[in-house]
């Protein structure tokens, strides 16, 4: 009963979420339409094109289907760069004092460069294309997720590294078996970080140094012809794939994660 009873409620917050954020854009439409008067895309409207999309229609030269498949990819792909370095640096430099000393205000000042930043390095070393946009994901992503995996490593508690070293866990055992598990839930907190950043200058690198493809191109194509429920279209396909992966994949695994290892939990 009492899980029916959380159940229901998370529910009817959900839905009074989603309520407010229409009522919102409703009378954000009236508003514009009235003071402006231009035409503001209404839910109506951008649900009503989103469904011809989903259903085939041309979306700036390509189906709606294929700009989301380029765009999860280059996604993947800088994601993939910046967890893989993010998680080697944090787990040397926790280890490693001297390392962490001389690299640690390098990886700060890269934390508070905005992602738009490094479009002209970015266009600079790898042109306009897609590496260019790989380039940008992975370092936005990067510093997050290696701040968090070095704060992980460094609250693990010494005592335990001095236990596991008196029953003879040495360099790789050590590691896979006490640092990892101890830091697990900043490492987690870390990669949901840098996969919400990746995520964000994914669209905006897509708008710029983008190749033909992809939801920023899309957007930003649909602001020239005037298109402007496709654009709406591809923000609320934006915020659902962000959705999804943040709260049905991310948060779920972080959760069990937690669970298994009996570890606690981060804010």
């Amino acid at each position: 009963m009492r899980l029916r009873h959380l159940a229901g409620r998370r529910l009817w917050t959900a839905v009074a979420a989603a309520a407010l954020v229409v009522a919102l854009w409703y009378g954000t439409a009236a508003a514009v339409g009235f003071v402006r008067g231009v035409e503001f895309p209404t839910p109506w409207e951008t649900l009503r094109r989103l469904a011809g999309l989903l259903g085939g229609q041309a979306l700036s030269g390509h189906g709606l289907y294929r700009h989301l498949l380029h765009s999860l990819l280059r996604w993947a792909a800088g994601f993939a760069l910046a967890a893989a370095g993010g998680i080697t640096y944090g787990l040397l430099a926790g280890w490693y004092p001297t390392l962490r000393r001389v690299t640690v205000p390098t990886v700060h000042v890269l934390q508070l460069i905005p992602g738009l930043a490094w479009i002209p390095a970015a266009i600079l070393l790898f042109g306009i294309g897609e590496r260019a946009t790989v380039f940008m994901i992975a370092v936005t992503a990067f510093a997050p997720v290696a701040i968090n995996v070095l704060a992980g490593v460094e609250r693990v508690d010494a005592t335990c590294i001095r236990a596991a070293r008196m029953m003879g866990a040495r360099g790789a055992g050590l590691l896979l078996r006490v640092l990892i598990p101890g830091a697990l839930p900043q490492i987690l907190s870390g990669l949901r970080i840098g996969l919400g950043n990746g995520w964000r200058v994914l669209v905006a690198a897509e708008m710029i140094v983008g190749t033909g493809t992809g939801l920023g191109y899309s957007i930003i194509q649909a602001r020239w012809t005037l298109d402007y429920p496709s654009a709406f279209a591809c923000v609320v396909v934006i915020c659902a794939i962000g959705l999804v992966v943040e709260r049905l994949v991310f948060a779920q695994l972080q959760r069990r994660t937690v669970e298994k290892w009996e570890l606690p939990r981060t804010t």
